[in-house]
């Protein structure tokens, strides 16, 4: 056995650097690594004989690529070259865009330890639409309120925390604390800045699908990142323009589901269902049923695996034995409960609070509709293994108070700037409709579904349920950890937050615990 180091990313100034005291150093690509690896496939000779083939060969090895990634259609050669990209002054709103692309590795300026300057982005359609000065305003008055929320947070939550204010060391944490509630106000147009790690593969379909975006600051990020990047792969990277599926399919999905909620609309109020004065149907109210919906109805569980106790353990079967699935599903339909619960528990005897689910738990689905803040969504989109689809933010849908602003009294000024902020939005609406959500706060909703496995619920249940985990996205992952029990019990017998895990694993194996 062998196990070699072909290579590991360094910082471009190390790079340029390099290459300026070694004008002929033209190898320096990721390029000759793709290469040498697509050739493996079709070539004996050890890899490492093919890296440094590639190397002293860098234009046969680019185009190598071209032919491989692009005229056979190998696209995956593309993920062995990756770049590391800085992301600076661009908009929490355009964040949400830039991180749909879920193969990539984000880290983002955090609005819960940072405390926020008054810098923002001007939209380009804001401009256009003739709201500059109203834009401003209520940006600035934001962030006016933003600075005294936090003033007034921070002696009320060292005062509520007397015990953890005492050591110096929870000094920062405290602060935090009064800092993440504070930003439930500031705009979606507040700049952030991220490190962004990605393959060529991703980098070109990111570029691509920001270019095919509405907003002119995704065009400009795109142009951006595109001129960054270019003269560093140019044989991994070819397709970076909008493509008419890229720009035209959403547009067309939005217009034909516009078509059928007015059809269903009509048919409503023709069975004398209502449904005339709100024919677009956006503004309906769709009851979910009473025992999958938390209290507030912000967490619905849509979809669970039926089942899908018996499809755990009958894949937890099928991977110990060479027996088929539906063997393994026979024998579990045979067992008893306490039976089920004592296998199960054989897949969860040695786990610690660090430890992921086993992979057979990704067999069972659960499917959830949350109405969540921008602050909630922030977190939650980090989650990168599931599948997001999201709503525009939706003011009717009303906003999300931190509990600490109401108890120190600042629930009237926070409301009255939330009511100022849509009275903007609807005026920006009007004349420059793709850029309204620019002007909406952390604290404003939308609606997202949410796929997930029974191995991510378990991922998110350790991070965001736990007691550190920030309340709003804690809340949500209790909810939706509550409803996913009712439905899957044994298999999510041990999905909690870190800090509740010691206790229950304890309970659940009675003096194993080391």
């Amino acid at each position: 056995m062998k196990v070699i180091l072909a290579g590991y990313n360094l910082d471009h100034e190390t790079i340029r650097a390099f290459k300026a005291a070694h004008p002929g150093a033209e190898n320096l690509t990721p390029e000759t690594i793709c290469a040498a690896y697509a050739r493996i496939s079709r070539d004996s000779r050890p890899v490492n004989e093919l890296r440094a083939l590639a190397l002293s060969e860098v234009e046969k090895a680019r185009q190598s690529n071209q032919n491989i990634v692009f005229e056979m259609g190998h696209s995956s050669i593309a993920e062995h070259a990756v770049f590391n990209i800085d992301i600076l002054d661009v908009s929490r709103l355009i964040v949400e865009e830039i991180e749909k692309s879920r193969l990539c590795s984000y880290t983002e300026k955090s609005q819960r330890y940072i405390l926020l300057k008054d810098d923002f982005v001007l939209p380009a359609e804001i401009k256009r639409a003739g709201l500059e000065e109203a834009f401003v305003r209520i940006i600035r008055e934001q962030n006016r309120f933003y600075h005294d929320l936090y003033e007034r947070l921070k002696p009320y939550v060292f005062e509520k925390h007397r015990e953890l204010a005492v050591d110096q060391a929870n000094r920062s944490t405290l602060e935090g604390w009064a800092k993440e509630d504070a930003r439930y106000i500031i705009s979606l147009a507040t700049m952030t800045q991220l490190g962004m790690t990605l393959n060529a593969r991703n980098l070109e379909l990111m570029l691509r699908r920001l270019a095919a975006h509405p907003l002119a600051e995704a065009w400009e990020f795109s142009r951006k990142l595109y001129g960054t990047t270019k003269d560093i792969a140019p044989s991994l990277v070819r397709y970076t323009e909008a493509t008419d599926y890229d720009r035209l399919t959403r547009q067309a999905l939005k217009e034909k589901t516009e078509e059928l909620i007015i059809k269903w609309g009509k048919e409503q109020g023709a069975r004398g269902k209502g449904g005339e004065d709100t024919p677009s149907g956006y503004d309906q109210d769709y009851p979910c049923d009473e025992s999958r919906c938390d209290a507030r109805r912000q967490v619905a569980l849509l979809y669970a695996t039926p089942e899908a106790d018996e499809k755990i353990l009958a894949s937890l079967i099928h991977s110990s034995s060479h027996i088929p699935m539906a063997q393994c599903l026979d024998i579990v339909s045979l067992l008893g409960g306490e039976e089920k619960r004592d296998f199960l528990k054989t897949a969860f005897r040695y786990m610690k609070p660090y430890d992921p689910a086993l992979r057979e738990f990704e067999h069972v689905d659960l499917q959830f509709e949350l109405t969540v803040s921008a602050s909630c969504f922030a977190q939650l989109k980090r989650h990168r293994m599931a599948t997001i689809t999201c709503q525009d933010y939706d003011p009717t849908l009303g906003v999300t108070i931190p509990p600490a602003i109401s108890e120190i009294g600042m629930e009237r000024q926070f409301m009255e700037i939330i009511a100022r902020t849509e009275e903007t939005y609807n005026r920006i609406k009007k004349a420059a409709p793709l850029a309204a959500g620019y002007i909406l706060t952390n604290a404003h909703r939308k609606r997202i579904a949410m796929k997930i496995n029974g191995r991510e619920l378990y991922h998110i249940a350790r991070i965001r349920a736990d007691r550190h985990a920030q309340w709003d996205i804690r809340e949500t992952a209790q909810s939706m950890l509550t409803l996913g029990k009712e439905v899957m019990p044994l298999t999510l017998i041990l999905a909690m937050g870190k800090d509740s895990f010691p206790p229950l694993y304890d309970r659940l194996f009675p003096g194993e615990s080391s």
